[in-house]
């Protein structure tokens, strides 16, 4: 199937690591242009290596979404070197492991931390973008959620900060003003993906007997999800076959989660 992405300028926020580089790479090989940022110099190099190799033009930069001058530097950027942007990925988050299992034991600054690292910085970006998108008359917003935005579970200022970016897409779709402009946004809403260098890859290596257990009573496929699995549901749904797909969240984990719907 040709997802009509040939061309398409991308911005990939957190496009360095895990599932964001999976979804950068495979936007990259669907044809279109992306532009990555990290707050890492090393992973940004990285990722340009791994471009470089498959032969596609991309831009990588060291950026913090949460500093407003450095979300500023990098639309600036992008739009310099190719004048627009079409899709947005807002693939920056996380949190889930921060705190303590005992929330009165957690401290305040967890909960501001990281609503600004989920929600914040996916609301900043999606601003700052909009503007170009409706002046072309399309464009693509995909956040990265997760299973817990969509249900209750994992700790709480995690699912409160995914549960808001899931609101935050599905309340912009809702304005016909922005979707008469070929605008769309949408969720995606990943289970338990084994990425390396993240927690799951440390409890592999320190408790197997505790991942097993895991996979047994959560996992029906009796295995986590890998990054390239996120990636090719975000590709469909930037591209101009999924037009109709608009405030949609969308569960990509075989079947772990327990929503109906």
């Amino acid at each position: 199937m040709d997802l009509g992405l040939k061309g398409k300028i991308a911005l990939v926020s957190g496009g360095t690591h895990g599932i964001g580089q999976a979804i950068a790479l495979k936007l990259a090989s669907e044809g279109c242009r992306v532009a990555v940022f990290s707050r890492t110099q090393a992973r940004v190099d990285e990722t340009l290596e791994l471009f470089a190799k498959a032969g596609v033009e991309v831009m990588g930069m060291v950026a913090d979404v949460m500093i407003k001058d450095d979300l500023k530097r990098v639309v600036d950027a992008v739009m310099a070197r190719w004048q627009t942007i079409h899709i947005l990925v807002n693939n920056v988050g996380g949190g889930g492991r921060w705190g303590k299992d005992d929330v009165l034991a957690t401290d305040d600054n967890v909960w501001q931390e990281v609503y600004d690292k989920n929600t914040v910085a996916a609301i900043r970006m999606t601003m700052a973008v909009l503007p170009l998108m409706r002046q072309q008359k399309w464009g693509r917003v995909v956040t990265i959620t997760s299973i817990f935005g969509r249900e209750a579970g994992g700790r709480p200022w995690f699912t409160m900060a995914k549960a808001a970016q899931g609101a935050l897409m599905k309340t912009l779709a809702k304005k016909s003003s922005l979707a008469q402009d070929g605008i769309t946004f949408n969720s995606v809403a990943p289970g338990a993906i084994m990425i390396p260098h993240t927690g799951w890859e440390k409890t592999a290596q320190e408790n197997p007997q505790e991942l097993e257990d895991f996979i047994r009573r959560q996992l029906p496929l009796g295995r986590f999800g890998t990054p390239d699995e996120v990636a090719n549901v975000v590709a469909f749904i930037c591209s101009q076959q999924a037009a109709l797909l608009n405030g949609a969240s969308i569960p990509v984990d075989g079947g772990q989660s327990n929503s109906l719907f």
